[in-house]
């Protein structure tokens, strides 16, 4: 028989998400499959839809809202299965998005995490700005994806076609071992959301665990159905959590030098911002550093397993900003490792 899968979904008032993408969801070809809604104490009649619609998909409720990284942590303590996968509640799913990812994952005992090709669910031609065809940190830690760098979304022609190992892969669609997910405690709740798949898959990979992106399996995602992109909270978010990683998971003499070069890239991120008037956003850099600061040594307590950065695959080995924004490199293609 096939390791057994659980697809769990995070809920939080997803109602419109849920019709919209439970049917793909329903329609997977896997024989060893649970399908499961696990609710963040939604508000809405989300729960009410699902038990009346759909009798095969177990439901799990939170008590409250946990956020994205607890929200798992509290649901998948409920869930038996050989793998986990993570799907975001707007993400459309292809009849055979399973078995490639397990097959890829069961040929080799060491990768602990995978993303299938993740595209754009609006232009099927184009790969999603969340995971893409898997995740990658530059120098100073900053995310991107092969198919996506910042803003630059590239069509997929199959030259990302090949299976092979990154650094991270993305929460929308995340596969992981049950064992190594219970190895590594989960997802950090501290993180609330965003970047937080990015800190589980360093962890494991400082525990010599391997990260792969599966090219013979795709999904679509919809994108900004929980937290707009154009949210100051989003941005607050992604600028705390990754100096939060950072310190969590670097050697302390890298993470000491990279924080400090971060702390200056992030100075002229705000004066960006400051400049076309969005102040919110200005602000929000501002929250994120004294967040960071605040809880640095609560941070510190949770550091164990560092790895050199320069040890790791899906690492490249200088700044994505300025290769990007100076030497307009706007393609993965396009850059030398």
């Amino acid at each position: 028989m096939k390791p057994s899968v659980a697809v769990v979904i995070l809920n939080w008032n997803g109602k419109l998400l849920l019709e919209q993408f439970l049917p793909s969801v329903v329609k997977t070809s896997y024989e060893n499959l649970q399908l499961i809604v696990a609710d963040n104490a939604s508000t809405d009649n989300s729960v009410a839809f699902v038990k009346e619609n759909y009798q095969q998909i177990r439901l799990i409720i939170n008590t409250q809202n946990y956020g994205f990284a607890q929200g798992y942590n509290e649901a998948l303590k409920q869930v038996e299965a050989d793998y986990f996968v993570l799907l975001n509640s707007d993400v459309e799913v292809s009849e055979n998005w399973v078995s490639p990812v397990i097959e890829l994952m069961e040929s080799n005992k060491q990768i602990a995490v995978a993303q299938p090709k993740i595209k754009w669910l609006k232009q099927k031609e184009l790969f999603e700005y969340a995971g893409a065809a898997g995740g990658y940190l530059d120098n100073y830690a900053f995310p991107f994806c092969k198919g996506r760098i910042f803003d630059e979304v590239e069509k997929d022609h199959n030259q990302y076609n090949n299976n092979e190992e990154v650094f991270w892969a993305s929460g929308a669609a995340f596969f992981i071992r049950s064992a190594d997910w219970k190895l590594a405690n989960g997802l950090d709740p501290d993180l609330f959301a965003h970047m937080e798949e990015i800190d589980l898959c360093w962890r494991l990979k400082n525990m010599g665990k391997k990260i792969y992106y599966c090219a013979d399996a795709e999904v679509y995602h919809l994108g900004g159905g929980t937290l707009n992109t154009s949210s100051p909270f989003k941005n607050y978010l992604n600028f705390r959590n990754n100096l939060i990683i950072m310190q969590k998971n670097l050697p302390f003499g890298e993470a000491f030098t990279k924080i400090f070069i971060r702390l200056w890239i992030d100075l002229a991120a705000w004066f960006q911002f400051l400049l076309k008037g969005n102040f919110k956003f200005a602000f929000s850099i501002n929250k994120a550093h004294l967040h960071f600061f605040t809880v640095f040594f609560r941070t510190s307590a949770k550091r164990s397993n560092q790895t050199s950065f320069k040890k790791h695959a899906g690492t490249y080995p200088k700044s994505i900003v300025w290769a990007y924004f100076v030497n307009k490199k706007k393609k993965f293609s396009d850059l030398i490792f």
